[in-house]
């Protein structure tokens, strides 16, 4: 499967495959403050990945680190996860944590991991049945990490970029926070943005929880001077920089990678620069 994204009825026609893993990456709260009705219901046979308490760093300062490879790995391991697994992620908001899972596999080295469009709200809209539990997996997997650094950005890089110009920055959070007119929802930190980078709020790439068309999407992606130069994704956390990450992989060949850190540490750090319009 090389798709990025998948469709419910895709989902739907391909629930016996022997190698599907079906992962919910839901969670119980965001900084967003997005909330699901459907918090009690799970797309059958489903796993639950736990996104802030097993597969991210809990020692680092900074939200939604992506963890170790020995940790993922352990973890993906006691979810079933093998090595040849088709691995469809989803959320229960429609499309918001399942990107930033999508990214951390590929991070991971196992490519074949789609998200799926619209997420839990669409496959109950298109009348799919639910259930009350998720599935717990029956044996270990055999899931081998398979690190790829050239999709991750460190703060030294991204520090270094603000002269070097070496790729473009997007930033996924609101308008009025990348512009500093808005204060960050996290205390302490300054709002305003990386110098040079640009502004694509990641629910511009949504609709209804769907990813909207392509042709939509690469309207969105024209302040990209050129589809040769490197992109980095940034937002609040790490997490919805992943949203428009997947947007930019549908419509743009460019090379991709994500701010980990993202502004949480960007304006956390003394010798950051910050613009504001």
């Amino acid at each position: 499967m090389k798709s990025t994204i998948v469709s419910v009825n895709w989902l739907r026609d391909n629930s016996k495959n022997k190698n599907l893993i079906i992962l919910d990456t839901s969670s119980g709260s965001n900084i967003s403050g997005k909330e699901s009705t459907y918090s009690d219901r799970f797309i059958p046979n489903s796993r639950f990945f736990d996104l802030k308490n097993k597969f991210s760093d809990s020692s680092s300062p900074f939200p939604n680190t992506l963890p170790s490879a020995e940790q993922f790995e352990k973890e993906a391991i006691k979810l079933g996860i093998n090595n040849d697994s088709t691995i469809v992620v989803y959320d229960n908001l429609g499309i918001y944590n399942s990107p930033r899972v999508w990214w951390m596999f590929k991070a991971m080295g196992h490519n074949n991991v789609t998200v799926l469009d619209g997420g839990l709200p669409a496959w109950i809209d298109s009348g799919n049945k639910t259930v009350s539990a998720h599935t717990e997996s029956a044996k270990p997997g055999n899931f081998k990490t398979q690190p790829q650094p050239n999709l991750i950005r460190n703060y030294k890089q991204m520090l270094e970029n603000v002269t070097d110009k070496k790729f473009n920055v997007m930033d996924a959070r609101s308008k009025g926070r990348f512009d500093g007119g808005t204060p960050e929802p996290r205390a302490g930190l300054s709002s305003g943005h990386i110098p040079k980078s640009f502004n694509l709020p990641f629910e511009d790439v949504l609709e209804n929880g769907f990813m909207k068309s392509k042709r939509e999407l690469k309207a969105l992606f024209t302040n990209v001077n050129s589809t040769t130069e490197k992109m980095v994704f940034s937002c609040g956390s790490g997490l919805t920089a992943c949203t428009i990450l997947l947007a930019a992989e549908l419509v743009l060949p460019n090379e991709k990678a994500v701010y980990d850190g993202s502004w949480t540490e960007w304006a956390s750090m003394a010798d950051s620069p910050i613009e504001r319009e």
